[in-house]
């Protein structure tokens, strides 16, 4: 199921995030479009994603790991895309045990 997250300001990218497993679960939805502004960070992107997904999910996203079109992405400070772009996509893939 896909859905869009409402934002009160809508910016210039829009992150597609694509949730996994535990990421899913406390969702609730398994992929969602959000709107951000144009400079936003992957932190910016998870606290929006927690404000509005509640505090389930923020606990998900503050363990699991972000994936921003298809790189991993350890520095949550620098910005999702580069300036200019329209979209992104944002994997979260939550730890998990086996191989």
């Amino acid at each position: 199921m896909t859905t869009r997250l409402d934002s009160p300001a809508v910016g210039t990218l829009t992150a597609r995030v694509r949730y996994f497993a535990a990421a899913a679960e406390a969702a609730g939805v398994t992929a969602e479009d959000v709107p951000l502004a144009d400079g936003a960070t992957a932190s910016d992107l998870v606290a929006a994603l927690a404000t509005a997904r509640g505090p389930a999910l923020g606990r998900v996203l503050a363990i699991s790991s972000l994936l921003v079109d298809d790189v991993v992405r350890e520095d949550r400070s620098t910005p999702l895309g580069a300036p200019g772009a329209a979209a992104v996509r944002v994997d979260v893939l939550p730890p998990f045990a086996g191989g």
